[in-house]
């Protein structure tokens, strides 16, 4: 990934462009976004991390650290932990907090997920980062063949029509330029926002109507993703294909709306519902 690509062996340079040198892998390190913090639990570096959002709850151990204050944390506070970096994503990135921290001159690395490979790229940047590359490349490796084997199970299909719920009111999914639909069309499935001109598009009911998606899918979750009400309020639109078969379908958004290294199952959990007839196996028996 270009912009974070090293510099020098121990130079890192983030999605803002700013240069982060380390003499030696962080050991008090503040993760502000539930998909990092995964990234360092699966990086085995649990150790290292002194702080996380009151949004971190996987893995469950995560739920024992310190937790920053709600959606805005103070300089103050992260000040007091004494961290030699703090890993933010820049989709929730806060302008008066950025300065405040660079002010404080406490480090700073901003990361930003918005393809499949930039989820990879962060795995393995932080990998380098806490000389854990080894871990890194058997991470990323893992993650892409079980990507290439959901690939092989559903290239060959016929391709239904998807619509992704990320938001209800307005409605918004995702579009070209999301991980989230790149995962759509690796399961194998046709996106209907496939040619928006936005990441993440808001969508009128009369441009849905007309795509008429065959397979709805919900996020869902006890915290985040779309209430099972606003779910049985699709059932309105009986002229669409989706509601015609009861192709509703419900993925745990921790797996697909956090571009972290659970994407995978998310991708094999999507892949799994539009195409169940690819995990039958010739007795009939679903297929691991």
């Amino acid at each position: 990934m270009p912009f974070m690509a090293n510099v020098t062996p121990r130079t890192f340079v983030d999605a803002l462009g700013k240069k982060l040198f380390l003499a030696k892998p962080p050991s008090r390190v503040v993760s502000m976004a539930p998909s990092l913090t995964e990234i360092l639990y699966a990086l085995d570096l649990d150790e290292t991390v002194v702080a996380v959002t009151p949004f971190c709850d996987y893995p469950p151990e995560a739920r024992r650290k310190t937790q920053l204050g709600g959606t805005h944390p103070s300089a103050e506070q992260i000040f007091s932990l004494k961290p030699d970096l703090v890993l933010v994503p820049q989709d929730f990135i806060q302008p008066d907090l950025l300065h405040s921290l660079d002010r404080l001159k406490i480090p700073v690395f901003v990361l930003r997920a918005s393809q499949l490979e930039d989820v990879l790229g962060q795995i393995q940047t932080l990998a380098r980062m806490f000389n854990r590359v080894k871990a890194g490349d058997e991470l990323v490796g893992m993650i892409r063949r079980r990507v290439q084997l959901v690939k092989a199970r559903t290239q060959s299909l016929v391709r239904p029509r998807v619509l992704y719920v990320l938001n209800a009111d307005p409605l918004q999914t995702a579009g070209p330029g999301s991980f989230i639909h790149q995962l759509i069309e690796a399961a194998g499935g046709t996106n209907i926002a496939g040619e928006t001109a936005t990441p993440y598009p808001r969508l009128a009911m009369e441009e849905v109507v007309a795509r008429d998606p065959e397979i709805i899918v919900f996020p869902v979750g006890d915290s985040e993703g779309i209430p099972v009400e606003d779910q049985r309020q699709w059932r309105r639109w009986s002229n669409l294909s989706a509601v015609t078969h009861n192709r509703f379908v419900a993925v745990p958004s921790v797996l697909l709306d956090r571009p972290g290294p659970r994407l995978v199952e998310g991708l094999e959990l999507l892949a799994r519902a539009i195409h169940p007839e690819a995990y039958v196996d010739a007795s009939g028996d679903k297929a691991p």
